[in-house]
């Protein structure tokens, strides 16, 4: 099917105007790029720690609304309408040279399937090997598949985070191992886990989404007789206790996390936590310490780390 889209670039103060025009004319919905929005997050101190405004493919200068329609024979009058209503909104305002409208015709087979070119099996650790679902991959001896489909955005498994806690999941797994996947996303570090022997495994994100991408990944992956994911709260879903708890989140989260992850920790458990940008290191690092934690082992890759702690404790605990 054919499809048109409505770009247009514009102020931040009008987008919300826009987005209303092109909701009256029939669009299911919109994208909105501004660059105020980004600059604002990242001064909230819970906001992705590391975010480099000028990898992003739009103009700092001015906000980015798009919207898409399909093919029709009122087409034109749709597109007509926008323009007029757009131009409205600067009525009794100075002339504004930012807002322009651009149209492009889009194909709907293109956004499902022309990102998956880019994707690619990856061996990840020195077991573990990611596989989109779509590829095809024949392993070599003693590597262990992790078919995922990223749906909703949730990430493809490739990033130096997820490297890292794979790697050294690979070190701490055993076979009897507990482990705990705080904020799971798309589920692929419990799956690791589950395929590296871990006993039993509970993934566990407060995200609707993540959670059913997570559910529907352990299924593609033959493991739900050993994960568990659950939706809500750590605090709130889990009662036990676990030989290995991971979290690739942000700094500020696992710094949060701290602070009561023993109580889910067996003694001598280790934390693998990551999400972690070079910067805040020290300071993630002393926060672990103060709640009882000794940091064992700290690995680097790229503008990343993470950092393995311990609980310390009578093993008869």
């Amino acid at each position: 099917m054919k499809w048109y889209e409505v770009k247009i670039k514009t102020t931040s103060e009008k987008v919300d105007g826009i987005c209303d025009i092109l909701y009256d004319v029939g669009v299911g919905g919109v994208a909105i790029e501004d660059p105020k929005d980004i600059v604002n997050n990242m001064k909230e101190e819970t906001s992705w720690d590391y975010f480099d405004i000028n990898s992003l493919d739009i103009d700092q200068e001015c906000a980015v609304v798009k919207g898409y329609l399909p093919e029709s024979e009122d087409l034109d009058k749709k597109v007509e309408f926008i323009k007029k209503n757009v131009h409205n909104l600067n009525q009794g305002q100075e002339k504004n040279e930012v807002d322009q409208i651009t149209i492009a015709e889009v194909y709907e087979e293109d956004w499902a399937n022309s990102w998956k070119k880019y994707y690619k099996p990856k061996k990840i650790g020195q077991k573990i090997v990611v596989k989109p679902t779509w590829e095809e991959y024949i392993p070599n001896e003693g590597e262990k598949i992790v078919e995922l489909d990223p749906g909703m955005a949730f990430g493809t498994g490739t990033h130096e985070t997820t490297t890292m806690c794979t790697r050294l999941l690979e070190k701490y797994v055993k076979d009897e191992s507990t482990v705990y996947d705080i904020g799971c996303g798309s589920g692929i570090l419990s799956i690791v886990a589950a395929k590296l022997g871990a006993k039993e495994v509970t993934g566990v994100d407060i995200d609707e989404v993540a959670y059913k991408v997570s559910k529907s990944n352990v299924e593609l992956n033959s493991v739900k007789d050993i994960v568990e994911i659950k939706h809500g709260n750590l605090m709130d879903v889990i009662g036990g206790k676990a030989d290995i708890v991971v979290a690739n989140i942000i700094a500020e989260i696992i710094k949060l996390l701290s602070k009561d992850i023993g109580i889910f920790m067996k003694p001598e458990a280790k934390f693998i936590a990551s999400g972690i940008i070079l910067d805040k290191v020290d300071e993630v690092a002393q926060e672990l310490g103060k709640n009882g934690l000794k940091v064992i082992t700290i690995e680097r890759l790229g503008e990343w780390a993470a950092i393995v702690s311990e609980k310390a404790g009578d093993k008869n605990e």
